[in-house]
């Protein structure tokens, strides 16, 4: 005798989807004498990737920008919903009202929300409220995740989605010799009004870009070895 469970029985009823379109796959062909080569060619490069908070004028090469953001949007994503949207903001009197509604929420962050334990992370990077960078790197790009609203669906990991896209966004500027800095301020509601956004899109990263200054200079860190990062069982 079969038993059939009340799930089973509702999952049963339910109508039948069609069956997805697909196309054949056609993968990257690397010889395998070859494939750690490349690895490691990759890691050479982005282990030259710094977080810079000293920006140059100069604007970016044309096309850059458009790039990076169509690599960021090959990102896997939770039911392939593409749960992001990219804002550059170039406009200067856009900038300096974002640097003054950041900075208003980091005097916040660093003067009473922030632990002394985090303070003392911090410490070492040197950063604290103020944010020039907003102003001086030709393009600050705003990420926020999409989240259901009148013409968009619900999305599902959509804070895991985004952040892949980031990830392959901040790797194509790197490959391209630009810098960039990953800024986080919380609450961060004031960008949905300087970036004209609606509201079921919620700010998640702000990333200036461009070349750093001549004088740039960065902490002197350094990266964890590989085996406290990789575990193999």
């Amino acid at each position: 005798m079969v038993h059939t469970s009340a799930h089973d029985s509702a999952h049963d009823s339910r109508p039948h989807a069609a069956a997805p379109a697909t196309v054949p796959l056609r993968p990257m062909t690397v010889p395998a004498h070859e494939a750690e080569e490349r690895a490691r060619g990759f890691y050479e490069v982005m282990a030259q990737r710094r977080t810079v908070r000293d920006f140059d004028s100069r604007p970016l090469p044309e096309g850059v920008l458009e790039w990076a953001v169509r690599t960021a949007s090959t990102a896997p994503s939770g039911a392939h919903v593409q749960p992001w949207r990219f804002v550059a903001l170039t406009d200067p009197a856009r900038k300096t009202r974002l640097r003054e509604a950041a900075e208003a929420e980091e005097r916040e962050f660093y003067g009473r929300r922030a632990s002394e334990e985090w303070l003392d992370a911090l410490a070492p990077i040197g950063t604290d409220e103020h944010k020039p960078f907003l102003e001086t790197a030709p393009v600050v790009l705003v990420v926020f995740e999409v989240h259901k609203g009148p013409h968009s669906p619900r999305p599902y990991y959509t804070k895991e989605s985004v952040g892949i896209a980031v990830g392959l966004l901040l790797a194509t500027l790197h490959q391209a010799g630009l810098a960039t800095l990953t800024h986080t301020p919380s609450p961060m509601r004031f960008l949905n009004d300087i970036c004209d956004r609606p509201t079921e899109e919620r700010a998640s990263y702000v990333i200036p870009i461009g070349y750093p200054a001549p004088d740039a200079h960065v902490p002197d860190l350094t990266r964890k070895p590989l085996d406290e990062v990789l575990i193999r069982l």
